[in-house]
């Protein structure tokens, strides 16, 4: 009895070892939202490689301001590439190699992480490869980061059925706890987060009826957040409310939300008579089924200061949206 004793402790033993390996414990990556590593060779970014990849990386975000590039980018030969530098958030590896690759990899040596790795058996294949890959590899980035800024901002948020307008209009958002509600009245839902210095971030929601193929097609966005900026957001003087900035034409792209048909729409935001101004960033999802539109939208207010990322993490809240 003593020697199965003993056998039963040893088979336990190598059980939690072998369960144990099979875990694999990544430490926290590090580094902030849109900001990328590049492993290559210092001669291959400084040249011609190096100027493909910049094409994209250092393309501006639409719709702010000022310009600002989509990614900061940091850069080092492989032979540098130690413990430090893997627990990036997102690592690019571009580099001369036996064959043509493009390769995505998850959560390799830190958590959450995104690692794409690029190789060319000549400079010309190489560069074929990267612009062949180059929409994938932003999207791919910015779908990582958008995921890591969720798990961070909405381990709170506010209680989606708690909210009249969500109720009422049957669909919700995930709205962070320190965002504070300004209006929620059944038709329209606003909420702020305070930032330093007076300056802001803001939420807000409504649906507008379909009544023409226009509204289908997408050309009526800027109308339709015209008439609720009139109704709902008045500024600080007489006749003066919320606009689609006049000068700017915004961007509009058809994209999918919530498994739905939806545009998605980036340009200025305006106070008219007042001296106020800022990006927005709006979805108008296409819900056939309610014969309506389902609109949610961020902006942000900082005067002077770059809002590239302020952007982003109401682009990370909006994309929470579900239309019941």
């Amino acid at each position: 009895m003593k020697k199965i004793g003993i056998l039963l402790v040893i088979v336990s033993f190598f059980i939690s070892c072998n369960s144990g390996n099979n875990q694999r414990v990544l430490m926290n990556a590090n580094g902030r939202i849109n900001n990328l590593l590049i492993v290559m060779k210092n001669s291959e970014w400084q040249g011609e490689i190096g100027d493909e990849l910049r094409k994209f990386i250092a393309e501006p975000v639409l719709g702010l301001p000022q310009p600002e590039s989509q990614f900061e980018v940091s850069q080092v030969p492989l032979e540098n590439f130690g413990s430090m530098f893997k627990a990036s958030r997102g690592i690019l590896k571009v580099g001369l190699a036996d064959e043509n690759s493009f390769t995505v990899a998850t959560d390799v040596y830190a958590a959450p992480q995104k690692i794409i790795t690029i190789t060319g058996k000549s400079k010309e294949d190489l560069i074929n490869v990267i612009q062949e890959n180059s929409s994938k590899i932003v999207s791919e980035f910015k779908d990582s980061d958008l995921r890591a800024v969720r798990l961070k901002i909405l381990k709170k948020y506010w209680e989606p059925s708690a909210i009249e307008t969500f109720n009422k209009q049957g669909f919700s958002l995930k709205i962070p706890r320190n965002y504070s509600k300004v209006e929620d009245n059944g038709e329209f839902v606003w909420y702020r987060y305070h930032l330093f210095g007076g300056n802001s971030m803001e939420l807000m929601c409504y649906t507008v009826p379909i009544t023409s193929e226009e509204d289908e097609k997408g050309n009526t966005i800027v109308a339709n957040r015209d008439a609720f900026g009139k109704k709902y957001i008045p500024g600080q003087v007489e006749d003066s409310y919320m606009m689609t900035e006049e000068a700017y034409t915004p961007h509009v792209f058809e994209v999918e939300l919530d498994g739905k048909k939806a545009f998605e729409t980036r340009g200025k935001w305006e106070v008219k008579g007042v001296y106020m101004a800022g990006p927005f960033l709006s979805y108008s999802v296409v819900d056939k089924v309610n014969n309506r539109l389902v609109v949610v939208e961020g902006l942000t207010y900082a005067p002077s200061i770059n809002k590239r990322d302020y952007m982003f993490e109401l682009e990370a809240i909006l994309k929470t949206l579900v239309i019941n």
